[in-house]
């Protein structure tokens, strides 16, 4: 068994780490992430800029080895499948993410940005992430829970061209799973204004996640509120095939 492990938090951020102690153990784990951190990044592919690889032996033990990449979670995934593994990956694991990919973060996040790449190309994927953006983050509650669904997949399988967006509560305990949909949302004061020592203005992206349906219990953040994980199936297919009709009477075909 081959398992791909990547991130967007970069080859040094803990979280990717846990990801791999996780997987089977009768499978060869690749480690292929970012050389640094690339949050927001979504599904950006480096275009001009030449790629390199470095491998990283001290991450490197029995079954894990581990390299990185100066580009984007796509990038990683793309030029490990390309270059680095033996042959393809039975699967592709992303994260464990240092902060939330729920509600409508899927659509900014490099970790589902590399999840939705290798379904493209294939191969079954998972993005995993944990609701606490420090380094120092306690993943132990998670980790079980990594395993099962991980175990889940490998041995039943997802849809065609069907990831698994998982998210989880962090600083509790974990009270179980909910498979959901993810909630209707959106970020508000998104940049603040600072002024530089030579009097001109620059932003920083700042901000807050509006969740649209609170009571919504068929929805991820509702969940991820009372203590429990939550799993969205997610897609690369952002076509909204039921408004075709609709689209036809606005453009007169």
């Amino acid at each position: 068994m081959l398992i791909l492990v990547t991130n967007d938090d970069g080859i040094y951020a803990p979280g990717i780490h846990h990801l791999a102690s996780c997987m089977p153990e009768n499978a060869d784990i690749y480690i292929v992430a970012p050389e640094s951190p690339h949050s927001g990044q979504s599904s950006a592919i480096t275009v001009k800029n030449p790629l390199r690889i470095t491998e990283h032996k001290e991450f490197e033990k029995g079954r894990i080895k581990a390299f990185s990449i100066n580009g984007t979670p796509v990038d990683c995934v793309k030029l490990a499948i390309h270059t680095i593994l033996p042959g393809n990956p039975d699967l592709c694991v992303a994260g464990i993410n240092h902060g939330s990919n729920a509600g409508n973060s899927i659509i900014y996040s490099g970790t589902l940005g590399a999840a939705l790449e290798t379904t493209t190309l294939g191969v079954q994927s998972i993005g995993f992430s944990l609701l606490d953006h420090s380094m120092d983050a306690d993943f132990s509650e998670c980790l079980p829970y990594v395993k099962q669904i991980t175990e889940d997949v490998l041995s039943k399988g997802l849809p065609p061209r069907v990831c698994l967006n998982v998210n989880f509560p962090a600083n509790c305990k974990i009270n179980g799973v909910k498979v959901v949909s993810a909630a209707k949302s959106h970020w508000t004061d998104e940049y603040k204004e600072y002024v530089d020592p030579s009097g001109h203005k620059f932003y920083l992206l700042t901000g807050d996640l509006v969740n649209e349906e609170p009571e919504n219990p068929g929805t991820d953040l509702y969940w991820l509120e009372r203590q429990y994980g939550s799993i969205v199936p997610a897609t690369p297919d952002q076509s909204a095939t039921w408004e075709i009709p609709t689209i036809r009477d606005i453009v007169g075909e």
